[in-house]
């Protein structure tokens, strides 16, 4: 007997969506450089899942997490260090990049050391550079990024170290002056196209040849600013000549990289979000400024 009406298996129709994996890349943001014959900002840390590639200093790419469907996470991207101003004054470090949500467990760089115009360079995810009066390059972060260069370590030389980037360490100053090149960055390709991010700022140097940089680091000045990391880089900015003040730290990002068919839609700020990246099948959600994203 028929009563007009039939039950469903609890299975029958769902559209709720699978657990999937989420590739990301985080950098925190870049460290300012010195002022007046200083040192070059340290990169900003940088940590990475996507492809196999590298992640910071070197170290192996990192484990891609599986997050489970409508979980919020929370995406904040560390600002550059502000720029150093003044005759004499040592830079400032960038500001950490991470990812938070409940039950996720958190992702987190360091961000970038200052550079110094005389002493030894600030420790961060990639170290700053050391001021012409030292020879103690700034520390790095493990897997994060490499130590800052530094100077030679007497009065006369007026030239400093270049900040540490993801993948080398700052340039020593080679001689009394010149300014210590940046550290490099690195590539990745999780855009759809390769870009290279994560360099250190270059050391400066008193009416002789600055450092120069690669990969959003900035340039050294001789009695000109330091040039400003590259924002969406975490780039260190380069050191004042003299005089001059230095640059400012380029601003971190995190990119988030995941199957078309497990993106949600739901994000909040304003990130930059691709499909179908490079014919790849996935979606990027690119964030340069702080916001949110429903998994």
């Amino acid at each position: 007997m028929s009563f007009g009406y039939q039950v469903l298996g609890f299975g029958s129709g769902s559209s709720a969506r699978a657990p999937y994996e989420m590739d990301y890349l985080v950098i925190s943001g870049g460290g300012s450089g010195g002022s007046t014959g200083g040192s070059g900002g340290g990169g900003g840390g940088y940590r990475n899942s996507f492809n196999s590639e590298t992640s910071g200093r070197n170290s192996s790419s990192r484990t891609a997490p599986t997050v489970d469907p409508d979980i919020v996470l929370t995406c904040t991207v560390g600002t550059g260090g502000a720029a150093t101003t003044g005759l004499a004054n040592d830079g400032n470090n960038g500001v950490d990049s991470e990812i938070t949500g409940t039950g996720f467990v958190t992702i987190n760089c360091t961000g970038g050391g200052g550079g110094r115009h005389t002493g030894a360079g600030g420790a961060g995810g990639c170290g700053g550079g050391a001021g012409f009066l030292s020879t103690a390059g700034g520390a790095g972060t493990a897997d994060e990024g490499f130590d800052g260069g530094h100077g030679l370590g007497h009065a006369a030389a007026y030239a400093g170290g270049g900040g540490g980037g993801v993948s080398a360490d700052g340039a020593v100053c080679p001689n009394t002056s010149t300014g210590g090149n940046g550290g490099a960055g690195l590539d990745s390709a999780i855009t759809g196209s390769t870009v290279g991010r994560g360099g250190g700022g270059a050391g400066s140097a008193r009416g002789g040849t600055p450092g120069t940089a690669t990969d959003g680091g900035g340039a050294g000045g001789t009695g000109s600013p330091g040039g400003d990391g590259i924002d969406g880089k975490g780039g260190g900015s380069g050191a004042g000549g003299h005089n001059s003040n230095s640059g400012v730290g380029g601003d971190g990002v995190i990119i988030l990289s995941m199957p078309d068919g497990s993106y949600s839609g739901t994000t909040t700020g304003s990130p930059t979000v691709d499909t179908n990246v490079g014919g790849s099948g996935r979606t990027t959600i690119t964030f340069l400024s702080d916001g949110t994203y429903t998994t």
